[in-house]
């Protein structure tokens, strides 16, 4: 039983670790798709609206981050309670 577990765990571990190889060929590509009116809007708007255009993404990213950890955290919890 114990095996059946490990070698369970390892085919997810593989899997997961495929997963982040394949994303990580495809992020550069992924980068350069930006709109081109948002780059030209951002290029000329100086160095205080860079500034403010880093800040507010970091303020957007927060509630995704942190949804994203709070699901995992809760599938996390209960991932025994199923059996």
């Amino acid at each position: 039983m114990y095996r059946q577990g490990r070698k369970l765990r390892n085919k997810w571990a593989a899997a997961g670790a495929a997963c982040c190889g394949v994303l990580g060929l495809v992020a550069p590509h992924a980068v350069a798709q930006g709109c081109a009116m948002c780059y030209q809007t951002a290029s000329a708007s100086g160095a205080p609206g860079r500034e403010a255009l880093r800040h507010g993404i970091l303020i957007l990213l927060l509630p995704a981050v942190t949804l994203f950890l709070g699901i995992f955290g809760l599938i996390y919890r209960r991932r025994n309670q199923a059996r």
